[in-house]
């Protein structure tokens, strides 16, 4: 199959410039091992049952021989040989000018605890499954970083001819590579859910052979896509999990631990206008799936199911939008979190570069719902303004000000073109997004 262009394509590519070796970490099945041949000439693959015995015995007595072959050199599933960790630490110390040398991949459901980090020498780079700008629904046509950075960058009219069935489709089959390989739409759909079925019956015990339960792990999967994109608190899913399972709060934690560590859960944190502010904010963070597909895999639905119950889908359509905001900002060095606070007022994502500039983001499946979300984002903004001319009026001890928004952009589902409103708030149809 030919070869699928990545955003970490970029990213990684700068990282070879200044490290000698690359680790590709994320879900399994993303694409790290495709993405890392891509750059290699050698590749030494640890799963490849024909040179498997003869690597491993290589790897576990004189792994150097194998850093004599051609580089760059990829070490897939380098887990099952731990001690190359350490023989390309020590390479990367004897010439730190063999920068992009070494690439590693390995499962997520498999950790291993190395004697040295490799801070220094062995970068680690997180991939996530593909955004819809990769899978090609995306037609690209509207850039966020451009957003935030150029105040002259027009996005009016730019258009998207992706239906809400397309995207309940692209939800419910998620953005993994061996979809790509498939003509068949129906058997698309089976690789999100087999994905799911081997987390809990598989993963979640095999990342560091701790025996786990696997039904619990269902049940916990099942709680998580119940509420995903949302900030219920963890008493709340351990208090579904409990309706099933005498489960204690440390076993629960553990398990969530283990399915963040696989990259399957992720949490997005709360937002502070200002580093060190002291806003009265809502800490509680958003839990999300890592992709939609499995969240829905967990809640063992299809595509038809939305078509009656388009509220959910709204939770799964902003879980979307978050996985490809994580993806946009995994390679601008940029910062993804949601805003809460004392008064009422939520925002659904703040896209924050490195340099501070940032965009508030409301998430809405239908245009019917612009105005309301247009409504929140200038009452942020509002907020903003007054605290910074409050704190100026005393002219010998100023508070502390805060930036404005670069950008207020509703992301929709359902819009057909980009366009901008008077008030300056910027609607994307999420079928125009790219990073």
């Amino acid at each position: 199959m030919k070869y699928i262009h990545r955003l970490i394509d970029h990213e990684i590519d700068n990282r070879t410039q200044a490290f000698n070796a690359i680790n590709i970490v994320g879900p399994k099945g993303c694409g790290k091992t495709r993405t890392a041949k891509e750059r290699c000439k050698t590749v030494i693959e640890f799963q490849d049952e024909d040179k498997r015995a003869g690597y491993l015995a290589l790897a576990e007595t004189t792994p150097s021989l194998f850093l004599r072959n051609e580089t760059p050199i990829l070490f897939d599933e380098w887990q099952d040989a731990p001690k190359i960790w350490g023989t390309i630490r020590k390479a990367c110390d004897d010439d730190p000018a063999a920068t992009g040398s070494y690439y590693l991949t390995g499962s997520s459901s498999k950790r291993i605890n190395t004697p040295h980090t490799g801070t220094g020498r062995i970068s680690e780079v997180v991939m996530y499954p593909m955004t819809l700008f990769e899978t090609g629904e995306s037609n690209g046509s509207v850039s966020l970083s451009r957003l935030i950075t150029e105040a002259d960058y027009s996005v009016d009219g730019a258009r998207s001819t992706l239906t809400i069935e397309d995207l309940i489709y692209a939800s419910c089959r998620g953005g993994w590579p061996r979809c790509m390989e498939l003509a068949d739409k129906d058997s698309r759909l089976q690789i999100a859910r087999d994905y799911c079925q081997q987390i809990y019956q598989k993963d979640i015990s095999a990342l560091d052979g701790v025996n786990r339960n696997p039904e619990l792990a269902k049940t916990i999967l099942w709680a998580y896509a119940r509420n995903m994109a949302t900030l219920v608190k963890q008493t709340t899913l351990l208090a579904d999990v409990q309706a099933n399972y005498n489960v204690s709060k440390s076993t629960f934690t553990d398990y969530v631990d283990v399915l963040k560590r696989l990259y399957v859960l992720e949490d997005i944190s709360a937002w502070s206008p200002q580093i060190r502010s002291k806003t009265a904010i809502r800490t509680s963070k958003k839990h999300v799936f890592v992709d939609p597909s499995i969240a829905i895999a967990a809640l063992g639905l299809s595509p038809q199911y939305f078509y009656q119950d388009f509220d959910l889908f709204g939770h799964v359509f902003e879980n979307l939008v978050l996985r490809d905001l994580l993806a946009f900002a995994s390679v601008q060095s940029a910062h993804v979190a949601h805003y809460s606070d004392s008064i009422g007022l939520e925002i659904d994502a703040i896209y924050q570069l490195n340099d501070g500039r940032y965009a508030l983001i409301e998430i809405k499946t239908g245009e019917a719902s612009v105005p309301q979300a247009e409504q929140g984002l200038l009452k942020f903004r509002d907020l903003i303004r007054a605290h910074n001319e409050k704190v100026t009026q005393n002219s010998l001890h100023p508070g502390v000000l805060y930036r404005e928004p670069s950008q207020m952009l509703v992301i929709c589902a359902n819009a057909s073109m980009a366009y901008t409103l008077p008030s300056g708030v910027k609607i994307i149809p999420i079928g125009c997004l790219r990073e």
